[in-house]
């Protein structure tokens, strides 16, 4: 076990557990992540010693995430190739995404970073990254 590092886990308080399970279980199990925790206002997945919670907390003020707000703006993923993004991307919207910055995607990020920005229904925003 490691000590000490970047990341140990990430929590994200969402408005409808249901909604976010759709959303984030497909996104994160399509990376690689496996379902890791289950209770009844929450869920988590998985990758190595990294997980990702989503919970309806009962103590939630609010109804939805504005990432323009000071506070959480995205989290960025590592996706596989860039045939493996653009199979995301596309499959995307069926589980509750949609594409930030269409007219520019690909490389809404720069011409040298190949990426997908996608907004979920209560706000969140990922960013999906190729390698290069």
């Amino acid at each position: 076990m490691p000590s000490s590092g970047l990341v140990h886990h990430i929590e994200l308080w969402v408005p409808d557990l249901a909604r976010a399970e759709r959303s984030w279980g497909w996104l994160l199990t399509a990376l690689g992540a496996r379902p890791y925790q289950s209770w009844p206002h929450g869920r988590s997945w998985r990758a190595g010693e990294v997980y990702v919670v989503v919970e309806q907390s009962p103590a939630l003020v609010g109804d939805r995430h504005e990432r323009r707000s000071p506070g959480l703006n995205h989290l960025a993923f590592h996706a596989g190739t860039a045939a493996a993004l653009d199979a995301l991307v596309a499959e995307a919207p069926a589980h509750g995404w949609r594409l930030l910055f269409p007219d520019r995607h690909p490389y809404a990020g720069g011409p040298e970073h190949r990426a997908a920005y996608l907004e979920d229904e209560d706000g969140f925003e990922v960013e999906l990254v190729a390698s290069t």
